[in-house]
């Protein structure tokens, strides 16, 4: 068997090649005084939250560590660490990167234009990226060239993912809280009471949202994906590590099988670097074609180069079938969401405002309903044809597939911010309309690319959970060999509707926090319009620095007991009630949050867009009663699609990671 040395190689070769493009974005001009001090406001205030927000981690960790070490020992403890810390480093450095490329987005618009814009954005989402597929490689390359490539080592390796799906919640979580109450609170007050523009200067609450996009979108984002990569690699890797004799004949060598998952991820980099050139050489085409024809590209690349590692491996070709329909799946869901968020439903939206505001949230909430249909029934169909080919390691190699170019995909999702805060800074800076267009054209286009981001989250999330789910019954059954989870079994189904109740505690917890960290944000802008002289009317001052305090410290408080429960309920559920019942609530948990996250993010998106498209000049235009119609619209929307809905594709993922972790102590006590 190749060894696992090559996946730790190729994952520095990433992190060398990220680094590349970070000091290529770094040394493009910054612009104005006026731009980099704007800039240097986000910059601050987004450290100033993540530092924080990673002492509070530092703690968490400490304690779980100490758990994990004295119930499966130091090695599953280090493990943890390990997977904590190098999704800590990539959300950091990811929002590092787009806190550096926004204002450098800002000045390649308003001085060269469009193309200059779009490749200074990209090369700042895809420091994100290429950290995203990078550090997943070197973290899980070190602790199989610690502990070897075999079945001992991929039950030690499950708390790698522990450690990841963690910090991956508490990132989207505290980041989510944080970003939407700014928002809410600037756009309420500032668009619709006080009647001024978006990012306008007077507004104080306007900083605040800008570092928002930054710690939410870039750093909880980028902690999601990493979560769903490794934790689809390490499900797999355990799957392969527990089948039987009669399904090995089938699909080949143990060790190939064990392997395949890092190969696959290996090559899916280095196609995801080839997707990001190809986006710089078509960047003078129009923008989403430009985006796309890397997105496609890489996914091409990487599946003709699965089809050379899977023959490589003697491995059957039933399993790069697999990879295949997960690759594929990935887009379709993709081109549904960017469908439903950005194309003809957005448009029919926006005239339901011609009716009020009560007539945009109806039509929206339709169509998140809608919009669930076709990517459940893909994923459905992943599935089938997926373990019709080669079993459970088919599901978890599909999983690998659909993830594959993570790196191109987080590098397309991290464009979103970075156009937004470009945006910003240019109304912010008071740059011309010419400027304007060209921002808001590439941040009409970023809340695109950001949807499709969190539809390919969700999409990925479930086939992630399922194949750790299934490494989860794999590992029941090496102690309990008649381990099975029946719907015909009572404590299953008691299991399956304890676990859907959680992603609407959950949900209702995270967007609680938004409208309770919003109502404190509103009161604070309202005061400062009241009691600053001179604040609307451009002579005064506002107190930014205050709106971010607010937010940050509302994050902080409230990201923690929704990360408890994701945490706890399966360690409760199944040393109380036992794995057939913890089985069945991971089950219902998947369903509930695959269902409830899309139709939460695709509602949200489509009523972002449904108000840009009014602010572009159709139906009224700004300041009409359309455009106050779907500014309401986007308000309720924004907690549900960057808040609840992203939190609970990693809720799912960490309560089956903790499942599987503990599976082992469950068939020694049950």
């Amino acid at each position: 068997m190749p060894s696992v040395v090559i996946p730790f190689v190729v994952g520095l070769i990433g992190l060398g090649i990220a680094y590349a493009l970070y000091r290529a974005m770094v040394a493009m001009p910054r612009g104005e005084a006026a731009l980099t001090a704007i800039s240097d406001q986000i910059y601050l205030g987004a450290m100033t939250f993540m530092r924080r927000e990673l002492v509070l981690l530092g703690v968490f960790g400490v304690v779980v560590a100490a758990l994990l070490w004295v119930s499966l020992g130091w090695a599953s403890a280090l493990s943890f660490v390990l997977g904590a810390g190098a999704s800590a480093v990539a959300g950091f450095f990811g929002m590092v990167s787009a806190t550096k490329a926004n204002v450098r987005t800002t000045t390649a618009a308003h001085e060269r234009g469009g193309a200059a814009a779009l490749s200074t954005a990209l090369f700042g989402g895809s420091v994100m990226g290429l950290l995203v597929a990078s550090l997943g490689l070197v973290g899980l390359g070190f602790v199989f060239l610690l502990f070897g490539l075999n079945e001992a080592a991929a039950v030690t390796v499950q708390s790698f993912g522990v450690g990841a799906s963690a910090v991956a919640l508490f990132f989207r979580v505290g980041g989510g809280i944080y970003t939407k109450s700014a928002d809410v609170g600037a756009d309420l007050v500032g668009k619709i009471e006080a009647g001024i523009p978006e990012d306008d200067p007077r507004n104080p609450g306007v900083i605040a949202d800008l570092v928002g996009d930054n710690v939410g979108d870039v750093a909880g984002m980028g902690g999601d994906i990493f979560e769903s990569n490794v934790g689809s690699i390490i499900a797999t890797i355990a799957i392969a590590a527990t089948l039987g004799a009669g399904t090995l004949a089938t699909l080949g060598d143990r060790s190939a099988l064990m392997f395949l998952p890092l190969a696959l991820a290996s090559v899916g980099l280095l196609c995801s670097v080839a997707g990001i050139l190809l986006v710089r050489s078509a960047a003078k085409r129009a923008p989403a074609a430009a985006l796309r024809t890397g997105t496609i590209g890489a996914a091409v690349l990487f599946v003709l180069a699965a089809l050379l590692v899977v023959s490589w491996l003697d491995v059957a070709m039933g399993v790069w079938w697999s990879v295949l329909a997960g690759s594929l799946g990935g887009i379709v869901i993709g081109l549904t969401t960017e469908w439903y968020t950005g194309g003809i439903p957005v448009k029919h939206l926006a005239e339901s405002g011609k009716t009020g505001a009560a007539t945009v949230i109806i039509a929206g909430l339709a169509l998140g309903l809608q919009s669930v249909v076709v990517p459940v029934l893909t994923m459905a169909l992943i599935i089938l044809v997926a373990s019709q080919l080669a079993g459970l390691y088919g599901v978890g190699i599909a999983a690998v597939g659909m993830l594959g170019t993570v790196g191109m995909t987080m590098a397309i999702d991290g464009f979103g911010p970075i156009a937004d805060n470009a945006g910003g800074i240019a109304e912010l800076g008071g740059l011309g309309a010419e400027t304007r267009a060209v921002t808001d054209s590439l941040d009409e286009l970023g809340n695109t690319t950001a949807a499709i981001g969190k539809g390919f989250a969700i999409g990925s999330a479930a086939l992630a959970a399922l194949t750790i789910i299934a490494a989860y019954i794999q590992t029941l059954h090496v102690t309990i060999p008649d381990f099975a989870l029946s719907l015909g079994d009572p404590n299953v189904l008691l299991g399956m509707l304890i676990g859907g109740t959680i992603p609407f505690l959950v949900a209702s917890l995270t967007m609680t926090a938004v409208g309770d960290a919003a109502f404190s944000m509103i009161e604070e802008i309202r005061r400062q319009f009241r009691e600053i002289p001179g604040l609307l009317t451009g002579t005064g001052k506002p107190d930014t620095e205050r709106c971010v305090g607010i937010a940050t410290d509302a994050a902080l408080r409230k990201m923690i007991l929704p990360g408890a429960i994701a945490v706890v309920a399966p360690v409760v559920v199944g040393f109380v009630f036992g794995p057939i019942v913890l089985g069945g609530m991971l089950g219902g948990a998947l369903v509930a949050s695959v269902l409830l996250a899309l139709t939460m993010a695709n509602a949200g998106g489509a009523w972002d867009n449904a108000k840009k498209y009014v602010e572009k000049g159709n139906l009224g235009g700004k300041g009409s009663e359309v455009h106050a119609a779907t500014v309401v619209g986007d308000t309720v929307g924004d907690p549900l699609k960057d808040t609840s809905g992203p939190s609970l594709n990693i809720l799912i993922k960490l309560m089956a990671i903790v499942s599987l972790t503990i599976a082992p102590l469950l068939g020694r006590v049950f």
